[in-house]
């Protein structure tokens, strides 16, 4: 099912309201886990959240950062505006997507993105972005879920990916790591710990 970025837009400003009520097992489980041990592995002064969703990354930023973070959603860069004055978080929140990054070539030490290519229409297009937006010797960090590579897994998860696509805005069947390593990075690093269905990557321009 081919789905352009409007519609996905559209899905996730449904959403947005109930987003952390819809995540919040998943996330207190073990996603808030990684997201602290990929924050850990940042580096560099100037920082780019694409997808920044509600926020829910505002606890792992850096105090010693300068950082930027994009959502395409209005309705969950809404969400991530009120939980920045709420939690008074040094962010600079922008509506962007990251298929069509608007900002210059090498312009950021870091890129994080958690949970972002499950739901762009053209994820190479957008990991290529990421790339160009990342200064040379700079890191790109991927938190993802993923196909997976069990073969009844991944029988069920294509099966089920059209509803869970059309209720949610985001693909289960995604094989995201092969994306980036067709990106002209110099490593591509999957994190020793990561399961067979969730992926921690660390690739260097």
């Amino acid at each position: 099912m081919k789905t352009d970025s409007d519609t996905i837009k559209k899905r996730y400003d449904r959403i947005a309201p109930y987003f952390e009520i819809l995540e919040a097992v998943a996330e207190g489980l073990f996603l808030k886990k990684w997201r602290k041990r990929l924050w850990a592995q940042v580096d560099g002064y100037h920082i780019l959240e694409v997808g920044v969703g509600t926020g829910k990354n505002f606890a792992h930023y850096p105090g010693y950062a300068r950082i930027t973070a994009i959502d395409f959603s209005p309705g969950m860069l809404k969400q991530a505006q009120q939980q920045r004055e709420r939690k008074q978080v040094a962010v600079d929140l922008e509506l962007m997507d990251v298929q069509a990054l608007y900002f210059a070539d090498n312009s950021f030490d870091t890129v994080v993105a958690t949970f972002v290519f499950c739901s762009a229409p053209l994820p190479l297009k957008g990991l290529k972005e990421l790339y160009r937006v990342c200064k040379p010797g700079g890191q790109v960090l991927l938190l993802e879920h993923v196909l997976s590579s069990k073969p009844a897994m991944a029988w069920l998860m294509n099966c089920l990916n059209p509803l869970v696509l059309r209720l949610f805005g985001a693909n289960i069947n995604r094989t995201t790591v092969k994306y980036v390593k067709a990106c002209p990075f110099v490593s591509v690093r999957v994190d020793e710990q990561s399961g067979d269905m969730l992926k921690l990557i660390e690739a260097r321009k």
